[in-house]
């Protein structure tokens, strides 16, 4: 017979198992905090039944299955709680949210066409253990999708494990590479290991790398239990000490593969009814209407075709589609997204051109780059990816010098020929942090413009209390799974940089980069337009994040030698103080070593305990230091020691060394998505933590300065928080101190303490700020007391009298606990939405923790959001008036600026009058300004 002649083989059959306890875990922590009445968290929670019908429905488009079975651990106990009663002693319980919803999620994965198995007294592992083995005896290729490595002990030739979560394939080879063993000694591997999870020992102190050594050496562990006597060191001890327990734990640990299922599987031990079947798309509306997945059921009634129309165009994808992986299609969830992905790594002028058209058509092009930094004021662009379309996306490789990389496009040519449509403000532009992309095209002479949106911003200001980056926004909002950069790029001091990465590899990651930004675009948007409160957030978000980029480049001038010289009389001090310290001690110790502290205190000294750490030794923390120093000279002098190192370590010594090399200036970088309050944060250097109660931090601001013909002002919100307090309560006596522009604390004091305005004394007015701000934050009388240094009763007397004074405080109070209970948020007065996941937890200090949040959160965030209305419009207007002022960095409450000597006046007018006027509260707001050669002066 020739070989055209042949007859075709039929292509094996296909078992796909679900690990289902695995995805539903996986499902209830990827979605956010639905309920079955949207936006009511005291109805039944609906995120993993959501979630889990995303997955599935996502599984069967990737994976061809004929035979198909989602597995779940039965409650109750297995065998190996008889075998071994700590079993999973040390599991946390299964939240209440997740197990409620346990039915449900049965139900519906049955109706979405698969067979739904578990199986009393044995574990979901044990099932499909089983039912892998029946189908490699049957001649069919089994796909077990799970996150769960154990089961990586059933791979062979005819079974892989493929992990969802990160688009990894354990087959033969991939077991191999993950854990250094084949498939067949990864029982003996897990047994020297240990499964801290289950709570199953393995050898005391033998690791992944101790293991597979051993194993490499002695070929399995029979063979090195038989031959212990030979290990050498603590290892061999440990080994000998552990060879009683070693059968038990590979008992515990070894999958079982012959459990008895018939009474689970009619026909049994034949598999006909687990073949896939078909969804019940009556049931299934009937379901999501139940829940409220209004999306879904509309999917279901705009998607029905019929059954062979689908298979067609299954292969058609699969022929379409370049290098295709295992879970590369987004869950669609009611958008309209490409069945197909298309990637394109571009290396010639036609294909570029082609690309250019593309990208000069679209409405909306999503982009990112590829750098050789993280570091946005020196990194360089390595190579960008665009998509245009969900699903079709390309790479240009510009700078990938690794030996015996392909030629490339040049850079600066590339750059030229796109700057055009990057700086044009109509083309309509979208990424992932895009202020960082601003960054790297600035450092090529490029200023873009248009962006229109950012993912990260969406997602912060949608749910600010989850993760944002694209991978977890992926996920969680798609179902899909990418690449992550370790991947590519490799970890630790392995790590390469970017123009390392062979392009294939880069491209594949850096279009999905595009492609997944543009879907989740598409999925967040419309949730933020159909809400004006926080669409207006959004686009304030926006608005920031170019001021901030702006601030960013500005940059800051530091007087390096100003701090040079306060960084020698720092270590000066320093060093007075440890001798001052250890002649108290009457004897030489580490004052950076909380160890050695606390053996001199607590040990030598007799020194009271104050409170413990975790472990149960006695803490040496900042406030038992500062609770010692009230009655004890070494603490202070510790005490002391410790703020003045972290001064010279943190800024003194560190700030000169951050001054950029080409720009002479120091340039923070402002995290605008980190704080759930709406605060920005400062890293790298932190310019909003350094301390100003003592001289020498205030000394620290004396080194920021201004050039020649310019000086550094400072203008800072006066008592925002008060005033937002005020405006939020409505409280008539607050109002009124407030109109009148009085004193508020001395007016506070009149009130509490039953004086005239003119007969409140120092120490009044200073109780009456704490009690202020003290409230502001929720504080309880015990924390006043402390506070104040006075009795719990004496405390609670104060807040008694200020709520009788202040009624409408107290209302607010109330009134918005009760609301956080029953949203399970607060907002800001502008709409900013502030999520407080445990307002009602069982857990009383969680609980009275989020309460406290509660209160204060609304103040906190509104004054985030003021000053950012500030940082927009004041830039707004420099640029209107073609102003040379430049705003160098925003603390908290306050904007500093570098001032030409020639506009001082202006701007001592007219930023304090914008800022005053960016809202109207019930209050007015007040703006304080100050001017100076540095920083100190200004402020």
């Amino acid at each position: 017979m020739s070989e055209t002649d042949q007859v075709p083989q039929p292509e094996p059959k296909v078992l796909l198992l679900v690990d289902g306890s695995s995805y539903l875990y996986r499902a209830y922590h990827a979605m956010p905090d639905l309920r079955a009445v949207p936006g009511d968290p005291t109805s039944p929670a609906t995120g993993a039944i959501r979630g889990m019908i995303n997955m599935m429905q996502k599984l069967r488009r990737d994976v061809r299955a004929d035979y198909a079975a989602c597995v779940f651990d039965a409650p109750g106990k297995t065998f190996r709680d008889d075998v071994y009663p700590e079993y999973k002693a040390t599991r946390s319980p299964m939240p209440d949210d997740l197990r409620a919803q346990i039915p449900a999620i049965h139900e519906v994965v049955e109706l979405l066409g698969w067979k739904v198995l578990n199986v009393p007294g044995v574990e979901a592992d044990d099932v499909i253990g089983t039912l892998a083995c029946m189908g490699t005896e049957r001649g069919f290729v089994t796909i077990i999708s799970s996150g769960d490595k154990d089961l990586s002990q059933l791979v062979n030739e005819h079974v892989t494990v493929i992990d969802t979560m990160n688009d990894r394939r354990r087959d033969m080879t991939g077991v191999e590479v993950e854990f250094g063993v084949p498939p067949r000694l990864m029982v003996d591997y897990q047994t020297l290991v240990g499964d801290s999870v289950d709570n199953v020992p393995g050898v005391d102190k033998v690791g992944p790398k101790t293991a597979v050594k051993l194993l490499k050496e002695y070929g399995s562990l029979d063979a090195l239990v038989a031959r212990a006597h030979e290990v050498k060191g603590a290892v061999g001890e440990n080994l000998r000490k552990a060879l009683d327990w070693l059968p038990k734990g590979r008992e515990l640990l070894t999958i079982r593969t012959n459990c008895d299922l018939k009474d689970h599987i009619p026909g049994f031990p034949e598999l006909e009814d687990i073949v896939i079947g078909g969804q019940d798309v009556e049931k299934l509306k009937a379901f999501y209407d139940r829940y409220g997945f209004k999306g879904l059921v509309k999917q279901l009634e705009e998607h029905e075709v019929p059954p062979e129309l689908i298979e067609e165009n299954r292969k058609k994808a699969r022929a379409e589609r370049p290098a295709p992986g295992l879970f590369e299609e987004p869950d669609l969830s009611g958008l309209s997204q490409a069945t197909t992905l298309h990637y394109e790594t571009v290396f010639t002028w036609d294909q570029f051109e082609t690309w250019v058209q593309r990208i000069e058509a679209a409405p909306l092009v999503a982009l990112d780059t590829e750098t050789d930094s993280l570091d946005e004021m020196l990194a360089n662009i390595v190579g960008l990816s665009f998509s245009t379309e969900p699903g079709l996306a390309c790479y240009i490789p510009l700078a990938h010098d690794y030996q015996g990389a392909p030629d490339q496009l040049p850079r600066d040519d590339v750059l030229q020929r796109l700057q055009p449509w990057l700086e044009d403000p109509e083309r309509k532009k979208l990424g992932q942090h895009v202020k960082y992309d601003r960054h790297v095209f600035a450092n090529h002479g490029i200023d873009v413009r248009g962006y229109a949106h950012d993912t990260m911003l969406e997602s912060y200001v949608l749910e600010v209390h989850k993760p944002h980056g694209l991978a977890s926004l992926a996920e969680r909002h798609l179902g899909r799974t990418g690449i992550d950069y370790e991947t590519v790029a490799g970890k630790g001091a392995h790590q390469i940089t970017f123009n390392q990465v062979p392009v294939d590899k880069a491209a594949e990651y850096s279009c999905e980069d595009s492609d997944q930004t543009l879907d989740v675009h598409l999925a967040l948007y419309p949730k933020l337009e159909r809400d004006t409160k926080l669409r207006f957030i959004y686009d304030l978000e926006m608005q920031c994040s170019e001021v901030l980029y702006r601030i960013e480049r500005n940059g800051v001038l530091v007087d390096a030698q100003a701090l040079a010289r306060q960084s020698h009389e720092l270590g000066q001090r320093i060093m007075q103080l440890e001798r001052e310290a250890h002649e108290l001690a009457g004897q030489p110790f580490n004052l950076g070593s909380p160890k050695q502290i606390g053996e001199v205190f607590f040990t030598k000294m007799q020194l009271p305990v104050v409170k413990k750490t975790a472990s149960g030794a006695p803490s040496t923390d900042e406030e038992v230091l500062e609770k010692l120093a009230e009655d004890y000279p070494l603490p202070a002098k510790v005490l002391e020691h410790r703020s003045l190192s972290k001064l010279k370590g943190t800024y003194t010594d560190k700030l000169p060394q951050q001054v950029h090399p080409r720009t002479g200036r120091v340039h923070t970088h402002y995290a605008q998505a980190v704080a759930v309050t709406g605060r920005l944060s400062s890293n790298e250097p932190n310019l909003q933590n350094i301390p100003i109660r003592t001289a020498e931090g205030r000394r620290i601001r004396e080194a920021f300065v201004a050039p020649a013909g310019c000086r550094i002002a400072s203008a800072d919100y006066s008592q925002i928080e008060l005033r937002i307090m005020a405006h939020i309560s409505e409280d008539e006596a607050l109002l009124r101190a407030f109109r009148e522009e009085a004193d508020v604390h001395r007016a506070t004091a009149s009130e509490v303490f039953g004086v005239a305005l003119d007969q409140v004394s120092s120490e009044q007015r200073r109780y009456a700020k704490v009690i202020n701000f003290g409230l502001i934050y929720g504080m309880s009388a015990f924390g006043l007391a402390r506070n104040l240094g006075i009795e719990t009763a004496a405390a609670k007397s104060y807040i008694d009298r200020y709520f009788q004074r202040y009624p409408g405080v107290k209302s607010y109070m109330d009134e918005t606990r009760l609301a956080a209970k029953s949203r399970g948020y607060v907002e800001t007065v502008f709409g900013r939405r502030l999520y407080l996941p445990e307002i009602n937890s069982p857990n009383g200090p969680r609980r009275g923790s989020a309460e406290r949040q509660a209160i204060n959160a609304p103040m906190q965030g509104t004054a985030a959001d003021l000053i950012k209305l500030s940082m927009v419009k004041v830039q707004e207007v420099l640029d209107r008036e073609q102003r040379e002022t430049k705003m160098i960095m925003q603390v908290h409450d306050e904007l500093v600026f570098e001032i030409p000597e020639a506009e001082v006046e202006w701007a001592r007018v007219e930023i304090p009058r914008i800022m005053a006027s960016v809202a109207e509260l019930r209050v007015p707001l007040l703006a304080e300004f100050g001017v100076g050669s540095n920083w100190e002066e200004a402020h």
